[in-house]
């Protein structure tokens, strides 16, 4: 099914919208636009969610990590995990996952000419299978694991799953991960149910939330690197970084990342 054909929004599709990329089509737009209506910050928290990314590449860099594996990595925008790991380290390799074909499709489009760099088509919750044709990485040494806004998206407990990808890494890798929880203010936690409710009606990856101690649970294997799980805009925030109390972008959006022993 090419990207034409499709009618109803994709995770990834309305992802593109809010960090205002190229590749969402009118269905991906109108659910962004629903959601972003119920809950203003919506957009907000995509880009929180994709400065966290950065940061935590640039810094899994700086640790010496020179092979990525990004899970559910969406359609390319500015700023992916080639270009931030390639800028500080060149020929850092990199392997992008994602289930939906339009995403595999185009990210490989614009992967054409780095051979270090490759989009693979699969399903999050069978890692056996990533790890089996993920074969530009060497999983004998350190890898830097994405999980970045993609768990909020498989149901269920997710711990199992975790750990099988975790089980795979070579010591000294990390895990970098982000989910979505609840806020402790009670009138945005309505709105966020809302806007949760608008976004399963009409996505075909519908999302879950949980909760800071499920989310912590997640890094079972590992050893969280400081500040822990934090909020992601907390996470190696930028020198005179001052969070705002009132920030519910940022207080629905968790991060950390955790080193595998």
């Amino acid at each position: 099914m090419t990207s034409q054909q499709r009618t109803k929004a994709t995770a990834a599709g309305v992802y593109d919208w809010y960090l205002n990329g190229h590749h969402h089509l009118p269905c991906d737009a109108e659910v962004a636009i629903a959601a972003q209506k119920v809950f203003p910050l919506a957009g907000q928290v995509a880009r929180y969610n994709r400065e966290f990314l950065q940061r935590a590449v640039r810094w899994m860099i700086q640790q010496g990590i020179r092979q990525f594996l990004d899970i559910g990595s969406g359609y390319p925008v500015a700023g992916n995990v080639h270009e931030i790991a390639q800028g500080y380290a060149s020929g850092t390799r990199v392997v992008y996952v994602d289930l939906d074909p339009d995403t595999v499709r185009v990210s490989n489009e614009l992967l054409a000419d780095d051979p270090n760099a490759i989009c693979l088509r699969g399903d999050a919750r069978e890692p056996e299978d990533i790890f089996a044709r993920a074969t530009l990485l060497d999983f004998a040494k350190p890898v830097g694991l994405l999980l970045v806004s993609v768990l909020p998206f498989v149901p269920g407990d997710v711990v199992p799953l975790v750990r099988r990808y975790v089980e795979r890494l070579a010591p000294g890798s990390y895990l970098g991960l982000t989910h979505i929880t609840l806020t402790e203010d009670e009138q945005a936690r309505r709105r966020q149910s809302e806007v949760t409710q608008t976004y399963n009606a009409n996505v075909q990856q519908n999302v879950t939330t949980r909760s800071p101690e499920e989310v912590l649970e997640l890094f079972d294997g590992t050893e969280l690197v400081p500040p822990g799980l934090v909020h992601a805009t907390h996470w190696n925030a930028p020198r005179g970084y001052l969070p705002a109390p009132d920030d519910q972008a940022s207080a629905v959006l968790l991060g950390g990342v955790g080193r595998v022993r």
